[in-house]
């Protein structure tokens, strides 16, 4: 079981953490929706539920429910700028097809 994020999306998520003055970390999740099937949810964690995971590496926190490990187990978070767009990236080695856009998958 592991969620792991690379140094430049621990600094990311840092910087956003530091910009709204409190958070205990981001929630990562998946909800049904695009073109593959389930799509990333990110949002902050103020506090971890009882059934809540707590992954931290480089002194940052990414909190996921439990019961949605089978789609985010072994995944890397990322952020990327690419051009003018910067992002959080997905490597998901439980994802067996993604869409064209990156944005949902399948499992």
């Amino acid at each position: 079981m592991s969620i792991t994020l690379t140094e430049n999306a621990a600094k990311q998520i840092a910087k956003q953490l530091a910009k709204r003055g409190k958070g205990f970390g981001l929630r990562l999740g998946v909800k049904k929706a695009g073109c593959s099937g389930f799509a990333y949810v990110i949002d902050y964690a103020d506090e971890p539920a009882p059934e809540d995971l707590v992954f931290e590496q480089y002194g940052v926190r990414i909190v996921i429910n439990s019961q949605e490990l089978d789609y985010l187990n072994g995944v890397e978070v990322d952020f990327r700028r690419e051009g003018i767009n910067d992002a959080f990236r997905f490597s998901n080695p439980s994802a067996k097809a993604t869409c064209g856009c990156g944005e949902s998958f399948t499992v």
